[in-house]
């Protein structure tokens, strides 16, 4: 066991090493390398708004993308230059009520996450009543939904053609500063009265009804604060790339997300830290597969989705000899770190050279 002292110490240096880490990303990484850093930040955000309702509350939801995608258009809209919006809407003109609106990027950043989080309470009131296979399908359905529309809706969106030259607001302490705010507010948040409560609707819905709990108003409230998440993520998403279309936010976008909180445990704040940067830097890793490869007895001359493919295997390799994920329904701490097989080596080895020296 470590002392208390000791754990107030190794967390105000394990702070001071993360802001630092984001300090040399931003100055001395270059644009790609740090683009990757970035991504894994946003993902944080996203992977740990999904495990609040996979995890936490027991829903099964695959509608993210479309919150997302309502974030990044609704952030776009409202920073883009009237400049901008002209030499976008060249197909149809933009409506006259956007046309000259533009703010700054946290107030258009805030009301992106409102107006997902206000589709979720909507779209999470008549849908929540359902469960499991069927919630994932209707879920799924308005996240369609929502982006058919987002196509077809050419006088506010641009349509298929998406939206060019977004302001690149998305900087490195934006990103890593909200996400850091993402880790704190769910921390509380599960650790919260409330956040009691979605647990125990997640482990056994019949017997929280039985002890006075509205079930409706819970999976509601995690629902729409999820959407709120995700809408903030779609934004920063939007403002890293500069661009942004229809495309981007299909099904598979959530797929990866998924990925992530089962990857690193339902139910795991830390999992889903952990996993969301282990993925994302993982996709960039094996991208090289997708290329021509000449190996000792193997040439390719190019595999397009390799990749994934390798991906996946490797994804249900740890499926199946670790199924609850990395950490499980645990939370990283500095006894876990304490007790793991390497700092039990370190101790063993740290006791031989003592007795060495005497």
């Amino acid at each position: 066991m470590i002392e208390k002292t000791q754990k107030r110490i190794l967390t105000i240096a394990a702070l001071a090493l993360i802001v630092a880490l984001v300090i040399i990303a931003d100055n001395l990484f270059s644009s790609f390398t740090r683009r990757i850093f970035n991504l894994c930040g946003i993902y944080i955000i996203l992977a740990l708004s999904l495990n609040l309702i996979n995890g936490f509350t027991g829903l099964f939801s695959l509608g993210h993308a479309g919150f997302m995608a309502l974030g990044a258009y609704v952030s776009a809209l409202l920073t883009m230059s009237p400049a901008q919006k002209e030499m976008n809407f060249f197909l149809a003109p933009i409506i006259t009520a956007l046309a000259n609106i533009q703010l700054p990027f946290i107030p258009a950043l805030l009301i992106a996450g409102l107006v997902a989080g206000l589709a979720g309470f909507l779209i999470g009131a008549p849908v929540l009543r359902l469960r499991d296979d069927y919630l994932a399908i209707a879920t799924l359905g308005f996240s369609e939904i929502i982006r058919v529309v987002i196509t077809n809706l050419q006088p506010v969106t641009n349509g298929a053609l998406g939206l060019k030259g977004l302001p690149r607001y998305s900087t490195t302490f934006m990103i890593w500063g909200i996400a850091a705010l993402s880790v704190v507010f769910i921390l509380a948040l599960i650790n919260s009265a409330f956040g009691r409560t979605c647990r125990a609707v997640r482990d056994n819905e019949i017997a929280a009804q039985a002890m006075g709990i509205d079930i409706a108003r819970v999976k509601i409230t995690s629902f729409t604060i999820a959407s709120f998440m995700a809408g903030i993520g779609g934004a920063l998403l939007g403002h890293l790339m500069s661009t942004i279309d229809p495309k981007m936010f299909a099904f598979s976008l959530t797929y990866n997300i998924l990925l992530i909180v089962v990857l690193g445990g339902i139910g795991s704040v830390s999992g889903s830290v952990f996993a969301a940067i282990i993925v994302t830097i993982s996709m960039e890793a094996l991208r090289f597969l997708d290329g021509s490869l000449n190996l000792i007895f193997i040439r390719t001359q190019g595999l397009p989705g390799l990749r994934m493919v390798v991906f996946s295997i490797l994804l249900m390799l740890v499926v199946i000899y670790r199924q609850q994920g990395l950490m499980g329904k645990k939370e990283f701490s500095w006894d876990m770190l304490a007790g793991s097989p390497a700092a039990a080596v370190l101790k063993k080895r740290f006791a031989r050279g003592g007795a060495g020296g005497t």
